[in-house]
């Protein structure tokens, strides 16, 4: 009888170590329990390069057909007041892992920066330390080397900027060289990590090489785009939206009039315009290069469901910084102040809170994403993060001192012309914009987005916001 009590005692105690794995959403191998000794949910983080805030079906593209985004948001928290902090591909990719500003990590620019990207404490860093599986997939773009970094268990970084086709890789600390579209490629090796059996919760960070154009860069070190403007979509996706006319904001082809230092005179640059402005096909391609990132995205969500991971994984949906489509006559000089190249689109799913889906006005910032998932992992966050966690809003609260103001940077570079000296640092509130130039004079702007959301009126000199512009210029001074 003492046995028969001991022997039924074994199998519910087994029992309730089965169960908890299960709560944990974790797949057990050999029994074993997640060294973290609490509930921590997985993490699936899809970065997107480049893409804009309104760049999805159910972000308000006209045209484009976006299924597995739209199908997670609407499971998801859609946060409409998302930005960058500094509006450029490297630095804020620092942002999203560190949680810090660029001038507080120091990834400031998009040279190579290898050796401090190296150095970078990493919220994937403090979740593998407290008993996470991590995995790095796809686009490092913090420097040149694409060697293992530190925090991460599965490391799979594409060699540079990363070919469209046939990409080569680090995997691990070996280069090797795969066949296939690269998009797919980087699906193939998330799904892989994904399915692997073990005991600990895990965290995915996807950062795709899409929406960004295919570069060749030749012994002189001129650099040139490959493919329609650069940008190469998978072949059965080639031409899925020949002749659709992309609806342009109400500031595309508009010359400015306003903006001493757009308005600059620099040799071998015809003045800004409809000339200048994002070529429809560009759009295009780069819409048809999103549908293989939609279709992986569809792939991901379709595991967590099959395997009973989707109750207890957040899935991440986001993008670096944004992308000119004509505003103000501009393309590929994302890294202004304005609005389309600040927005970025934040989606956020975690099934027990989010499940009915819903949007957020309040801002939301890249610096944020750190602090918030090691919030819902329960692993206290770096005291030097300057973002904070976004999981009061999550839970649909309305906190009464959330920000109603962020700082935004950008260090002057020389690989753009236009961009030469036109480093600035500003605010960005509810209501206005302040942008100041740090290497020009007498050239700064201040806008009122609730009169004027398309930034077409510069009332920096206005007697009326002579007060407003002051107080910005206290603010700033704060950083």
């Amino acid at each position: 009888m003492y046995l028969l009590n001991f022997h039924l005692q074994f199998k519910r105690t087994a029992v309730f170590l089965s169960l908890i794995l299960v709560f944990l959403g974790c797949k057990s191998e050999n029994n074993e329990t997640s060294v973290l000794n609490k509930p921590a949910p997985n993490i699936v983080f899809v970065l997107v390069d480049d893409l804009r805030w309104d760049e999805f079906g159910l972000g308000g593209h006209n045209y484009i057909q976006t299924p597995n985004i739209d199908r997670l948001a609407t499971n998801a928290v859609l946060f409409k007041n998302a930005f960058a902090t500094t509006p450029l591909c490297s630095p804020s990719r620092a942002s999203f892992l560190t949680g810090k500003y660029a001038f507080s990590h120091g990834i400031i620019d998009n040279t190579d920066r290898s050796t401090l990207s190296h150095q970078l404490k990493t919220f994937p860093a403090k979740l593998q330390k407290e008993g996470y599986e991590t995995a790095f997939i796809g686009k490092w773009h913090m420097g040149n080397d694409n060697t293992p970094r530190p925090g991460f268990d599965q490391w799979v970084a594409l060699k540079g900027q990363g070919k469209a086709i046939d990409p080569e890789f680090n995997v691990n600390g070996t280069e090797t060289h795969r066949e296939g579209y690269v998009t797919d490629i980087l699906t193939a090796y998330s799904l892989d990590f994904i399915n692997q059996k073990r005991s600990k919760p895990f965290l995915l960070y996807l950062s795709h090489k899409g929406l960004h154009p295919n570069l060749h860069q030749d012994a002189s070190g001129k650099v040139t785009n490959i493919g329609d403007g650069g940008f190469v979509p998978a072949k059965r996706h080639k031409d899925k939206y020949k002749g659709a006319i992309f609806k342009r904001r109400p500031n595309a082809f508009v010359t400015p009039k306003d903006k001493p230092a757009l308005m600059r005179e620099i040799e071998g640059l015809p003045e800004l315009g409809k000339a200048t402005a994002t070529k429809e096909e560009v759009i295009k391609s780069r819409a048809e290069m999103l549908m293989a990132i939609d279709e992986g995205l569809g792939e991901i969500l379709d595991l967590l469901k099959s395997e009973k991971l989707d109750n207890n994984t957040i899935v991440v949906f986001t993008g670096d910084h944004g992308y000119f489509y004509g505003e103000h006559g501009l393309n590929e000089e994302r890294r202004l102040a304005y609005e389309e190249s600040l927005r970025i689109p934040l989606l956020f799913r975690y099934l027990p809170l989010t499940g009915k889906g819903f949007p957020v006005d309040q801002m939301a910032l890249n610096i944020d994403l750190a602090p918030t998932l090691l919030d819902f992992a329960g692993v206290e966050k770096d005291s030097l993060m300057d973002g904070r966690s976004l999981k009061p809003l999550i839970n649909g609260e309305e906190p009464d001192n959330w920000r109603t103001s962020f700082y935004m940077e950008y260090y002057s570079d020389k690989v753009w012309p236009r961009m030469v000296n036109m480093g600035y640092k500003g605010i960005r509130s509810t209501q206005f914009k302040y942008i100041q130039y740090t290497d020009l004079q007498n050239m700064d702007e201040l806008y009122d987005l609730k009169k004027d959301p398309y930034e077409l009126n510069n009332i920096i000199d206005q007697p009326s916001y002579q007060e407003i512009l002051e107080e910005m210029k206290i603010n700033l001074k704060k950083y």
